[in-house]
């Protein structure tokens, strides 16, 4: 992987070309996205790889199957270590507020018929002025996000110290299979107590958020052409299967299917 920075520069534009806009990048790996906002809200949706955002004093990391939303106005600045393939929605702020789309930034569910309508639109971008048909699908895909579930940051961080230094090791030993008891140990501190600031700061077990951070650790892997195995066993699974089957709960999809999807 190359360590060259590309930097890549926000969209500016005084006024949308449609209320609706959408947009379509191919980012190479090592991409940065400087600190900026703009009057109009951001749907971004990642096609391969993890989106990683800042915003509002939260880090996001959000896989494919989510999607980030940001509202009018919100700063917010980020990258992606793999090369990245994904678009963005601009959506006029007056209309941003008729749909009741969420104030704060936020990771959202994407459903697999919101799954479909993007993909359609990334073999077929649209160009402006946009046909009828065509803004059709980007007004119900603006529908369907506006009731799309709302999960904050898909792997949100703490500012407890106690809870921090456990994530912390969680994220260092990604394949570490010690159980939650034996990690609260080492932290002189009960199962219990780790489980209740968990609840309090992260709105999940520390069982799921080590799942998802397991998850993230594999997608820029898998892509970059790992074997299932290979992954499974970096991960701390015993067997490729056990790895598989976590990966279609999480994501509703294989991870052979998830490759061959985004390559």
């Amino acid at each position: 992987m190359s360590n060259k920075l590309f930097t890549h520069t926000p969209l500016n534009l005084q006024k949308l070309p449609q209320p609706i806009y959408y947009q379509l990048r191919a980012m190479p790996e090592n991409t940065v996205y400087p600190s900026h906002q703009h009057q109009w809200g951001e749907f971004v949706y990642s096609f391969n790889g993890v989106l990683e955002m800042e915003a509002e004093g939260q880090d996001f990391r959000v896989p494919p199957s989510f999607g980030l939303w940001h509202p009018p106005n919100s700063e917010h600045h980020g990258g992606n270590r793999q090369a990245s393939f994904h678009c963005s929605l601009y959506i006029d702020p007056a209309l941003a507020v008729q749909r009741k789309m969420p104030d704060k930034t936020c990771a959202l569910i994407i459903n697999p018929m919101l799954r479909a309508m993007l993909n359609h639109l990334r073999l077929s971008p649209p160009q402006v002025p946009y046909t009828l048909e065509e803004n059709k699908v980007l007004d119900v895909i603006l529908d369907q996000l506006a009731i799309a579930p709302i999960v904050g940051s898909y792997l949100p961080d703490s500012n407890d110290l106690l809870l921090n230094r456990a994530l912390i090791y969680l994220k260092d030993n990604p394949e570490d299979n010690c159980s939650l008891r034996e990690i609260a140990e080492q932290l002189g501190t009960s199962e219990r107590t780790l489980a209740r600031k968990a609840q309090r700061d992260l709105g999940m077990t520390l069982s799921e958020w080590r799942q998802r951070l397991k998850l993230m650790r594999a997608i820029p892997i898998l892509l970059e052409g790992a074997s299932i195995e290979s992954v499974a066993l970096d991960l701390g699974y015993s067997t490729a299967s056990s790895f598989i089957v976590m990966f279609r709960r999480m994501l509703n999809t294989t991870p052979d299917e998830y490759r061959k999807n985004c390559c």
